[in-house]
C-alpha cells in the first residue's frame, strides 16, 4: 500500500472533487438551467444571486407549466443536490492542501467553514424551490421569502469561501517567491 502525504492527497482530492463540480455545474447551466430559462422565459431561481420576490417566483413556476415544474424537480433539482457537496469538497481539499503548505490555520478553519456553510445554504435554497413548486399555485410569501434569503446566503458564503481559497493561495505563492528571491 503506497502512503499519499497530506500535500499529494489534498491536492489529488481538489482536482477530483473540482472536475467532478465542474462537469454536473457545466451540465446545469448548459443544459438543465438553460431548458428552465427557454420554458419559463425567466431566469431559474438558482441564477438569481440576489434573490427574488413572490411575484417572480409566482411568474417562474407560472411559466414552466406542468412539464416544466416536473423537469426541474426531476432534473435540475437531483444535480443541484449533488453539486453543493462536490463544490464544498473542493473548496476543503484546497484549502486543506494550502494547510499542508504552510497558510494560516486559522484562514483554513474560516474557508472551511465557510465552505460547507454554502453547501447548507444550497440544500435550504434547494428545499425551499422544492417546495414552492410542490405547493404551487398556493405558495406562501414567507416559503419565497425563505428560499430567497438561502440563495442570498448561499451566494455570500459561496464568494467568500472561495475569496478565502485565492487569498490563501495568493499568501502560499508570496512566501515562495520570497523564499525563491
Amino acid at each position: 500500500m503506497i502512503m499519499m502525504t497530506p500535500t499529494t492527497q489534498y491536492g489529488r482530492q481538489a482536482a477530483l472533487f473540482g472536475l467532478a463540480a465542474a462537469g454536473v455545474y457545466l451540465v446545469m447551466i448548459f443544459v438543465t438551467l438553460a431548458n428552465i430559462e427557454t420554458l419559463s422565459g425567466l431566469r431559474p431561481f438558482d441564477m438569481r444571486p440576489g434573490g427574488y420576490s413572490a411575484e417572480l417566483a409566482s411568474a417562474l413556476i407560472d411559466g414552466l407549466g406542468p412539464s416544466g415544474r416536473q423537469y426541474y424537480l426531476t432534473r435540475q433539482i437531483p444535480l443541484d443536490t449533488v453539486y453543493p457537496a462536490l463544490m464544498a469538497l473542493t473548496l476543503v481539499s484546497l484549502l486543506k492542501w494550502l494547510g499542508s503548505r504552510d497558510v494560516s490555520p486559522k484562514l483554513v478553519r474560516v474557508g472551511i467553514w465557510l465552505s460547507v456553510a454554502a453547501a447548507v445554504a444550497d440544500y435550504l435554497e434547494n428545499a425551499g424551490i422544492c417546495f414552492m413548486i410542490l405547493s404551487w399555485p398556493d405558495v406562501a410569501a414567507n416559503t419565497v421569502l425563505a428560499a430567497s434569503a438561502a440563495s442570498i446566503v448561499k451566494s455570500g458564503l459561496t464568494t467568500a469561501a472561495v475569496l478565502i481559497v485565492l487569498l490563501g493561495a495568493g499568501f502560499w505563492a508570496c512566501k515562495g517567491i520570497r523564499s525563491y528571491a
